[in-house]
């Protein structure tokens, strides 16, 4: 008991500090509002921690809890209709091929639901009226605090999802002996039952059914108590504990979930096993464990830009105040809090990240909470590796190889092409047809963008070749698909996708018809995917012949257009309406995560695209905003990112997204990939690394002058070992090369270290710095943009840089001076 205490005196003291504030904290209970309860987890499981006082509440989750069962949902009609349905696009007749493609490519199953397993509730007689109340999420250590005092004791109760053992563990403890008294029980919204052995719940459960499909996951969930002293008693759906010195609940959950094929698991032993294992470690051994296990990935990363009085407040109240006030402390909190999440949600071995992350306590959740793959899954892990989180990335790379294979008979059966298709969502059973009607999914780009912006980027940053030769066959595969799928356009002779759309988006002059042809993302990810393809091919020495047609196709692909009001077209036709605030912009995919639009090499492109963005505005869906971060970065527009993450850090409003009291993104409703997508975006306006550089402190804000970062990584396996900047210059740098080669640096200020060459001291009139000779940093060439005579093109304003070449070896670390 002394040893915990200690432990408890290091963790989790009182005293708010305003220097490396990792905290999320409140002075009330959560009462029944789930977006203000702290969420734990470790990939597999989760819980979303309430810290009410008389009546508590812990809402669980595990990764495979879906309903339905494995099953297919390819249209047996779309392939014979394909040629009709091109044939009305090309002749402007979109309404009538939609109409066609909703009759032919849409089944009764539209994927299934990510869903909760249960509430764990604990019952407090005589903890009505409390006083000292405190609950947090300490983001530095994983953990779950809530204190209070009742008649002079301090109750803490501390949580934890344990990294290391896969259970959720909850630690009761109070400052005076024998004080520790609850009734604990489990619910469920599922089919289910509830029941006792001795010192254990146990909840049993299946899953729903879901559009006439099955519910076939069962799962278990048991919850054991080891009290130290005092009395347990059991009665048929409840555990009783009265006056114990402390008691600590283990929670192990299973399912029969073994793959997206088979349900063939024991959901009682695997429970058992797990539960079997854990408690034989008392609490503080698991809690050292859980620690070491999760800071071995936080640790990597630190950030700060100072600290303002702001810091000491509780954390609602500093969202409500972020906006108009000065609190730098808060995006150090909410890049961090991004991390925390992924390490949270996404670990090897389990699900990728959904739409909540892991985290779900509706039994149909919006979206049905599953993998919505035309920008939501994909912006789950763009801080993946840049945050240096790259065992993160794993459960998604995972999915795209499975999707690669369900993609297969998608692609032969709707199109009746070879390689492999996904449309715009998925789910645990790695479904690859069509959803939600033709207006939102009919769009077949998402095993271009998985390929390129997942399986090629891991590669970028670590360098793996037999990591790369695993995957390669994937991107192969994705592009025979594009190979056999596209089809020359009338009037160019382009090759193009038909039937698509961009996403979720229509011309105003059409606002219900989304169904089109030659989209600009769709020609932009092709592009990506053909010229990654192209580069595995040719780093791993294969396939000649087959990356002789890629190439060949890739001449063909249509060059991005700028339209008369001089914004980057959204269509193959110039149809765009700048009084258009729609939240999907997707067009700007070449912008980011693609590297195709940049200010060095084709600055008539980056004019159009900030000028697409100025026409869609700033406020908007969580999501949206949090792309609209890394797009502004990109831009090298540091003040107007710092404008979109104070209209993120903001409570949302009726018409669009904000943050939470408990820092989760809402669309509104909770969506997970604004987090992610605005921690992304932070760490674009600190480094970049696209476009044939190292570019540091690209788009640095005015009220950022002064920080300080640790830990981000740079494509071709550089490191931010250590980056100081004050009045916005670089003061101290330190950079690891684990693979070596030349390390080319774009660069505020002028920086000093042996062999360190100037390329060139870019100016706003002069772009160019010569080939790159780091592989890792080849730029492809993209074809030249057709720009509309009534353009009228931005002035650009480009900071003034300088950039260097320092040729390193592997594993060298490099310490650069003013």
């Amino acid at each position: 008991m002394k040893k915990y205490i200690t432990w408890v005196f290091v963790l989790f003291f009182m005293k708010i500090s305003a220097q490396n504030n990792l905290k999320l904290w409140y002075k009330q209970p959560t009462g029944n509002n789930w977006t203000s309860a702290l969420p734990i987890g470790n990939g597999f499981v989760a819980a979303m921690v309430y810290g009410n006082v008389a009546s508590d509440t812990f809402k669980l989750n595990e990764g495979t809890v879906w309903s339905g069962s494995p099953h297919r949902n390819d249209a047996p009609n779309a392939l014979a209709n394909l040629p009709e349905v091109r044939r009305l696009i090309a002749e402007g007749k979109n309404t009538e091929a939609q109409e066609l493609a909703q009759k032919n490519w849409i089944t009764k199953a539209n994927g299934m639901k990510f869903q909760p397993v249960g509430n764990l509730c604990l019952q407090f007689n005589n903890h009505e009226n409390p006083t000292d109340y405190y609950r947090e999420l300490n983001i530095s250590n994983a953990t779950t605090t809530t204190k209070y005092k009742i008649n002079g004791v301090t109750f803490t109760r501390t949580a934890i999802a344990s990294l290391s053992d896969k259970v959720i563990v909850i630690h009761l403890a109070a400052d005076k002996k024998g004080q520790i008294s609850f009734e604990a029980n489990f619910k469920s919204p599922q089919k289910s039952s509830v029941s006792t052995d001795k010192n254990s719940l146990i909840l049993r459960g299946i899953t729903s059914d879901h559009e006439g499909i099955e519910g076939k996951v069962k799962f278990t969930s048991i919850a054991r108590i080891v009290p130290v002293g005092g009395k347990m008693t059991p009665s048929e759906t409840a555990l009783s504990v009265k006056n114990a010195d402390e008691a600590t609940i283990y929670i192990a959950i299973a399912t029969n979930f073994t793959d997206y094929q088979t349900l063939s698991g024991d959901e009682n032993k695997r429970c058992a096993d797990v539960l079997t294992t854990s408690v034989k470690k008392p609490f503080n051994t698991l809690l050292k464990s859980h620690i070491t296990t999760y800071q071995k990935y936080f640790n990597r990363v630190s950030f700060d830009l100072g600290t303002s009085d702001a810091a000491q407040m509780p954390t609602d109240e500093r969202i409500k105040n972020f906006a108009s006030g000065n609190d730098p402390q808060l995006v150090s909190l909410y890049f961090q809090f991004g991390r925390y999440l992924l390490i949270s949600s996404s670990q090897k071995g389990g699900q990728p990240a959904n739409l909540q992350g892991i985290w779900n306590d509706r039994m149909s959740p919006p979206w049905d909470s599953k993998y919505t793959i035309n920008i939501n899954t994909e912006m789950n892990y763009w801080l993946a590796e840049n945050t240096n989180l790259t065992e993160m990335h794993e459960p998604l790379i995972q999915m795209i190889r499975e999707l690669s294979v369900t993609g297969r008979q998608t692609a032969k059966a709707m199109y009746g092409a070879n390689g492999w298709v996904a449309h715009h969502n998925t789910d645990l059973w790695r479904s690859t047809g069509m959803v939600d009607g033709v207006f939102w999914g009919l769009w077949m780009i998402s095993n271009a963008w998985l390929s390129s912006g997942h399986l090629w980027e891991r590669y970028a940053y670590n360098g793996d070749v037999a990591y790369l030769k695993s995957v390669y066959p994937i991107m192969k595969s994705a592009s025979e698909f594009f190979l056999d799928f596209l089809i020359e356009d009338k009037k160019h002779g382009w090759l193009i996708v038909s039937p698509s759309i961009s996403p979720e988006n229509a011309p105003q002059s059409r606002p219900n018809i989304s169904i089109t042809e030659g989209a600009t993302m769709d020609n932009q990810a092709v592009f990506e995917l053909f010229t990654k393809t192209i580069r595995a091919a040719e780093t791993l020495k294969t396939d000649a012949d087959f990356i002789k047609k890629v190439k060949n196709a890739l001449e063909k692909l249509p060059p991005m257009q700028i339209g008369q009001h001089g914004q980057l077209q959204e269509w193959l036709e110039d149809l765009d309406n700048p009084e258009d605030k729609h939240r999907h912009i997707s067009h700007l995919y070449g912008l980011y995560p693609a590297g195709q639009v940049s200010v060095y090499r084709n600055p008539e492109l980056f004019s159009a695209a900030r000028t697409t963005l100025e026409h869609r505005g700033d406020v908007s869906t969580g999501w949206s905003m949090g792309w609209k971060v890394n797009w502004w970065a990109r831009l090298l527009d540091g003040n107007r990112a710092l404008t979109l993450i104070k209209n993120q850090l903001s409570p949302p409003q009726q018409n669009s997204g904000g943050t939470y009291p408990n820092l989760f993104d809402a669309h509104p409703p909770f969506q997970i990939d604004g987090n992610f997508g605005c921690t992304a975006g932070i760490a674009e306006m600190l480094m970049q690394s696209h476009d044939g550089t190292i570019h540091l402190l690209p788009a640095l804000p005015d009220a950022w002058q002064n920080g300080s970062i640790k830990g981000l990584r740079a494509r071709g396996g550089f490191e931010i070992v250590n980056m100081v900047w004050k009045d916005g210059k670089i003061t101290k740098l330190v950079i690891k090369s684990k693979l070596g080669g030349n390390c080319r640096l774009r660069l505020p200020n002028t920086l000093k270290i042996a062999g360190l060459k100037r390329v060139n001291t870019v100016r706003q009139d002069s772009f160019g710095e010569g080939v790159n000779p780091n592989p890792f940093y080849q730029i492809e060439t993209i074809k030249t943009p057709l720009i509309s005579d009534k353009a009228q093109l931005l002035k650009l304003a480009i900071p003034a840089t300088e950039v260097f070449d320092l040729n390193t070896t592997a594993g060298g670390i490099y310490e650069f001076k003013i």
